[in-house]
């Protein structure tokens, strides 16, 4: 487990060994290319060659493009796009044949938002590296996919763009199950991506949002700016 917070590494690997799992993890930036090459060199040297790799580095904040400044777009392009790039080149040294590779994006990849044109570059970006590789790396047996959750309750995420109980329920309403995600739920088509079951399956954008994209207005965010101008 990588992540740029040394006590979010500690936790989850702790919480990992308490279910009798052999885990281990660093702390490292994804944007700094050495940093990455090092963790996974430590991975593999102390757990084996890796046979899943789950990128999930992410960066977001609601602003209008008018907005943002040159260093806020520049920093969730560099963690989305350059982070996923370091981390699925890192991965492909230490991963076997055959080996899978899921990439975590966001309906922002292909469906326009306001507030949100850092993020749909960036994960536009993300997911045209997954169609790109897996054109690249399928014929060594390496299977790439991204997966494209919806609202998920109780993630940073899902707090950070609903703020309010107000931006929740709305949030809400647009999905047409009317209801977010639990984290299970994105892990179970992760899960079924990384099996056999999916064996024939690469270059795939899979949305497990409850049918969220189909219908969610591009202003969704608005209320969100309006009450952070």
């Amino acid at each position: 487990m990588i992540s740029r917070s040394a006590d979010k590494v500690l936790d989850t690997v702790a919480e990992l060994k308490g279910l009798g799992v052999q885990a281990d993890g660093t702390a490292a930036d994804v944007r700094n290319a050495k940093a990455v090459d090092a963790a996974f060199a430590q991975c593999a040297e102390r757990l084996g060659k890796i046979d899943i790799l789950v990128s999930g580095a992410a960066g977001n904040f609601p602003a209008l493009a008018r907005d943002i400044s040159p260093n806020g777009f520049r920093a969730v392009m560099e963690i989305d796009v350059l982070g996923t790039h370091h981390a699925m080149l890192a991965g492909y040294r230490h991963l076997r044949r055959p080996g899978v590779i899921l990439n975590i994006s966001a309906a922002a990849s292909f469906r326009a938002m306001i507030g949100q044109a850092h993020v749909c570059a960036a994960k536009a970006g993300v997911d045209q590296i997954t169609r790109t590789l897996a054109l690249e790396w399928g014929p060594e047996g390496i299977r790439i996919n991204s997966v494209i959750p919806g609202p998920v309750a109780d993630t940073e995420g899902f707090k950070r763009l609903a703020p309010t109980p107000e931006a929740v329920a709305e949030r809400v309403a647009s999905v047409p199950l009317r209801r977010a995600a639990e984290s299970r739920e994105v892990a179970d088509l992760c899960l079924f991506l990384a099996s056999e079951r999916a064996a024939y399956i690469t270059g795939a954008v899979i949305p497990v949002d409850g049918g969220a994209m189909l219908g969610a207005p591009a202003d969704l965010l608005v209320p969100v700016l309006a009450a952070n101008p």
